[in-house]
């Protein structure tokens, strides 16, 4: 916990250097075209960089890049205990440097700096580390063979990734894919969202520093239909892993078929239901909660609680209680250490924001509190948390991502009700059941389609426990042992003795 204020943060920011070049065989480059794009901070319009617009030409450096480093073993074939004191060194690093990062992750992206310093720096650092420690403790197999036969089963690093990585947790969501990647020799090309590119561009200096070798990590920044579309269809890319939108994850499957059918894994949308049953045993904990799981990091979070399934003999009581917990979290400059709701990342996402409230409103839900637009004259982007009431499944902020911080709030009668209603979007990234009844719980998990069920909690959960969806929240998962499987193949050696 750093004891800065408010003003020592605003002094910081004032002296900030910021790279904006890409990072390509070990050293930052402009882009090939050199064309660039303004960086603009959602805290209040400030211009913080001009960033580096990489294309096909600025993908074809990085891949010819990671081939080579790929190729040449110096990574791919080192020991996994030596890889593994690498990694070690790059999580520390990350934490020697935590104070810039995270000023970098709230000025890009808007969130508080409280959360950036720590929960986004330390998560991102333990990634790194928790990867790193596993890969000399991971065993492969001998098949049940005859005496005069001798099979192995051996997992090889894929080769060369390319990571797609969102703007909401931008530092930690491409450390979940750097450190399995990495600990397993891949190289890797990482490609930042336009939107909050800064932290994955300076980490790459990190990494050299680490001791990763040049051409192993490289750094794209730039827009998806341009670099992010070159790296899906190039030819020499092995794997593509992917957090973001059901839109966008559905656009690399066919760019995948279109080219080298290289594997495609993907972490995309969420609308999960928070169900609250009448015997929950504290229904005071559910509502802060409920509060939380939809106003944490301004709402812009796959897993947010967004749909709040409230038992019907409950509802008059409950409700009132997430309100009250939901004033705890106004939006604020988020350089002041005491703010707990940021700006929204960018103007567009805020009028998207802004739309889905409307359609709320026109869909005939009832507006409970929040909605509006505040702190305009900051130049800042930051919308009140809000909530809806009286929500039928089907309306629209019931079925779609709004990624910002809107809760409906939705009644059932049943478990059985309450189970059909969690199930029915398209979605099944996450959800939470809170109850008493034991059986209840275990029997309602089982029955929710979705890749995490929190019982009695929202959002638990460790490096130790797999991340990732069902249906149209996409494919492989994050975190865990289970998160080598995207980075790895399998390969079988019969051997006749």
């Amino acid at each position: 916990m750093s004891n800065l204020t408010r003003a020592d943060w605003d002094q910081r920011a004032q002296q900030l250097k910021v790279e904006g070049r890409a990072f390509i065989d070990g050293e930052y480059t402009a882009a090939v075209s050199g064309a660039t794009f303004e960086c603009i901070s959602p805290v209040d319009g400030r211009h913080l960089a001009n960033v580096a617009s990489c294309d096909a030409e600025d993908a074809q450096r990085a891949v010819v890049s990671a081939r080579a480093a790929f190729e040449a073993g110096a990574w791919s074939r080192l020991a996994p205990a030596k890889r593994k004191a690498v990694m070690i060194r790059f999580a520390d690093l990350l934490m020697d440097n935590a104070e810039e990062l995270a000023l970098l992750e709230t000025l890009d992206m808007g969130k508080p700096i409280s959360d950036s310093l720590n929960i986004d720096v330390p998560g991102a650092a333990n990634a790194l580390r928790w990867s790193g420690e596993a890969i000399d403790k991971i065993y492969d197999e001998v098949a049940a063979t005859p005496h005069d036969q001798l099979g192995l089963v051996t997992r090889e690093a894929v080769g060369v990734v390319g990571a797609i990585v969102p703007w909401n947790f931008p530092l930690m969501m491409a450390c979940w894919k750097l450190g399995p990647a990495l600990s397993t020799g891949n190289s890797v090309i990482l490609k930042p969202s336009e939107k909050s590119p800064l932290t994955a561009i300076r980490v790459a200096q990190l990494a050299i520093e680490a001791g990763i070798p040049k051409g192993v990590l490289n750094v794209l920044p730039g827009y998806g239909h341009t670099v992010g579309k070159a790296l899906a269809l190039h030819m020499d890319i092995d794997t593509v892993v992917f957090t973001g939108s059901s839109k966008i994850a559905k656009q690399l499957m066919i760019y995948a078929g279109e080219s080298n059918m290289k594997r495609v894994w993907l972490e995309a949308g969420g609308k999960s239901p928070n169900i609250v049953f009448a015997d929950a045993a504290d229904l005071q904990a559910a509502a802060e909660s409920a509060a939380s799981a939809i106003a944490f990091n301004q709402g812009e979070v796959c897993t947010a609680g967004s749909r709040l399934l409230v038992e019907r003999s409950i509802k008059d009581k409950f409700l009132p209680l997430v309100v009250e917990a939901l004033k705890g979290w106004k939006p604020g400059n988020p350089l002041d250490p005491d703010t707990t709701v940021g700006a929204l990342v960018d103007t567009q996402q805020m009028n998207t924001v802004l739309s889905y409230i409307k359609a709320g409103h026109d869909g005939g839900a009832n507006l409970v509190t929040g909605g509006k637009r505040i702190l305009e004259e900051t130049g800042g982007t930051y919308v009140e948390p809000t909530i809806f009431d009286g929500v039928d499944n089907a309306m629209r902020i019931a079925q779609e991502e709004i990624f910002g911080p809107v809760l409906s709030v939705i009644t059932f009668d049943s478990a059985e009700e309450a189970i059909r209603i969690a199930n029915d979007t398209p979605y099944g990234l996450a959800a939470a059941v809170w109850t008493a009844d034991i059986s209840k719980a275990h029997l309602t998990a089982k029955a929710l389609r979705a890749g995490s069920v929190w019982v009695n909690q929202y959002d638990g959960g460790d490096m130790t426990a797999p991340f990732g969806g069902f249906k149209q929240s996409g494919n492989g998962r994050d975190k865990s042992l289970h998160a080598f499987d995207k980075y790895t193949e399998l390969k079988a050696t019969w051997i006749k003795l």
